[in-house]
């Protein structure tokens, strides 16, 4: 079978503490969770990183895979040496038929297969004794939600691994409040609201990702809202006062006289609720009506003949 160097898949040096391991596979489990990931090689990676936290979050796991030596490297054929590291299991924990979960190689060193050196009475292996796993899951919310804030009933369906490593999915339902103030891509984090823990270890958490719904005039950046307003070519020429939509309804807004298209007018305060709050950016679209009768193009030809106005002068042309 192949030796697993446990300490090169969850990217931690040899003399890694406690807290470095569990911050190394918190991240690494977000990373390859089945729920979430694109990686083509997820569930295999994922299970891979639960078996190499199994044993080094474990002192006594820790310490008899340790004991296999710095002569083996990861791809290497692997036979446990004569008395070498071993692991004991006592009744009270998984025996040889439970470890389906794991792999050969762990299997061989804490499936107590006639493993019985090392550690004079033994140690209980009881599975998986640590908190329960982070999950995470995307929420979306229409602009209009993350502004005024929303009241969700969520169905979920979570990921468990049970002590022998076979990964079940579960419904259930969970009633969250998103606060005002939403943005794309916030993580809002509900504790204890994740993967169950094992023997009185307390439940991972669970994060809820925002996602904004396009919405139909509203753009979103941050905490900001853009908006294309449409004008007429008198209310940009001579200026006007005219009506805006926000989040939070309709105010006037001053359109400076000589306005182009694409100039970008604010409204302090009105986007997106925060500390600060955002602003909401007006863009200004000249929209030009059609000549669609005989007064109107007697009107274009009047206008036409009497502002002498090209537009192209920029361009040399």
């Amino acid at each position: 079978m192949e030796y697993k160097d446990y300490y090169k898949i969850l990217g931690v040096s040899r003399d890694a503490s406690r807290e470095e391991i569990k911050r190394a596979y918190r991240k690494l489990a977000r990373k390859y969770h089945p729920d979430v990931s694109k990686e083509a090689n997820a569930e295999a990676r994922f299970k891979e990183v639960n078996e190499a936290h199994e044993v080094l979050h474990d002192p006594e796991k820790r310490a008899a895979y340790d004991q296999l030596g710095s002569g083996w490297h990861a791809g290497q054929e692997f036979r446990p040496p004569p008395g070498g590291a071993h692991y004991r299991s006592t009744g009270a924990g998984i025996g040889p038929d439970d470890l389906s979960g794991f792999s050969d190689f762990f299997a061989s060193i804490f499936g107590g297969r006639g493993f019985d050196a090392g550690f004079g009475g033994g140690a209980d292996f009881r599975g998986f004794d640590a908190q329960g796993q982070d999950q995470h899951a995307r929420i979306r919310l229409s602009l209009e939600e993350a502004y005024q804030g929303v009241t969700r009933n969520l169905q979920l369906e979570s990921t468990e691994v049970d002590a022998q490593g076979r990964v079940s999915r579960r419904p259930r339902s969970l009633k969250v409040r998103i606060p005002a103030g939403a943005t794309e891509g916030r993580r809002i984090r509900l504790a204890g609201q994740g993967g169950r823990g094992h023997e009185g270890h307390p439940n991972g958490d669970l994060y809820l990702e925002v996602e904004l719904i396009p919405h139909r005039f509203f753009r979103a950046e941050g905490r900001d809202i853009y908006l294309e307003l449409p004008v007429t070519p008198w209310e940009a020429a001579l200026g006007a006062n005219v009506p805006v939509p926000t989040l939070g309804g309709t105010v006037n807004l001053r359109i400076p006289a000589g306005s182009q298209s694409g100039n970008k007018l604010r409204l302090k305060g009105r986007g997106l609720p925060g500390k600060p709050p955002g602003d909401e950016y007006v863009i200004l679209q000249v929209r030009v009506p059609e000549a669609s009768g005989e007064a109107a193009r007697r009107l274009y030809q009047e206008m036409a003949e009497q502002l002498a106005f090209n537009p192209r002068t920029e361009l040399g042309v």
